[in-house]
């Protein structure tokens, strides 16, 4: 999958969760294809670092402070880049947050965290790049689940449940529009900072010691997202599962 020679059309693209990992990764890959990339995280600091890094090679760049979880906060990171360059070409969500445990755990709390960020802050993303792709009849949404989406595993259950669920409204949200483009990119183990929270110490440290033991590296990720960014106006790839060959 190579996106590397620039594209046609310089797309104006925010990345959630760009601070490391998958949304780091996705950022790099797309300003060298030539995309103009939004960067959104909590932790304006790295953002501030790797905007400056992109910016110093030649790329477009920008970042804001972004919490999924909050609806205005994700309602003004899209409306300041609106106000900047009178559209968003594409969104990825790729904010996520994993902390294992079996549920008679009853970490309530990481339950709540989960649906926060893994389901509300896709809806609160699309909420808020909608009305003006809808009005501009184009634009290009990413939700970014997980092999998560496809099978449940123990002391995974509510973390599967969120990414069946984005699987679920990307696929509601691609019916719904003929226009606009929807891709669901699920990952298997990759090399992030995902299990290093929360959660069970022992499901926790399993996660972990598979993700070093055989975890892709984000940027495989990142260049299937760059991969569906990259086609036709008129193609749509819907879904994209990408997993070490090892992976079961």
């Amino acid at each position: 999958m190579n996106t590397a020679s620039a594209p046609a059309d310089r797309k104006i693209v925010l990345v959630t969760g760009a601070s490391s990992g998958i949304g780091e990764a996705t950022a790099r890959q797309l300003a060298a294809a030539g995309h103009h990339v939004v960067l959104g995280a909590r932790r304006t600091d790295r953002l501030a670092l790797l905007t400056k890094e992109l910016r110093e090679v030649g790329h477009g760049a920008e970042y804001g402070e972004l919490d999924v979880t909050d609806q205005a906060s994700v309602r003004a990171f899209v409306e300041a880049a609106l106000a900047r360059h009178g559209r968003v070409d594409v969104l990825v969500n790729n904010a996520g947050v994993m902390p294992l445990a079996p549920l008679a755990a009853l970490h309530v709390a990481e339950w709540d965290q989960m649906i926060d960020v893994n389901l509300r802050g896709v809806l609160y993303g699309i909420a808020a790049v909608l009305p003006s792709m809808l009005e501009r009849r184009s634009g290009h949404v990413v939700n970014v689940a997980s092999t998560s989406a496809h099978r449940v595993d123990p002391t995974a259950a509510v973390y599967c449940a969120t990414k069946y669920a984005v699987r679920a409204l990307s696929e509601g949200l691609r019916q719904e529009n003929s226009e606009i483009r929807v891709t669901v990119v699920s990952p298997g183990f990759t090399r992030s900072e995902l299990a290093d929270k929360g959660g069970d110490p022992q499901a926790q440290g399993a996660a972990r010691s598979a993700t070093e033991l055989i975890g892709l590296p984000a940027s495989a990720v990142a260049e299937a997202i760059g991969y569906a960014i990259a086609q036709p106006a008129g193609v749509d790839v819907n879904e994209i599962v990408v997993r070490p060959t090892v992976q079961n």
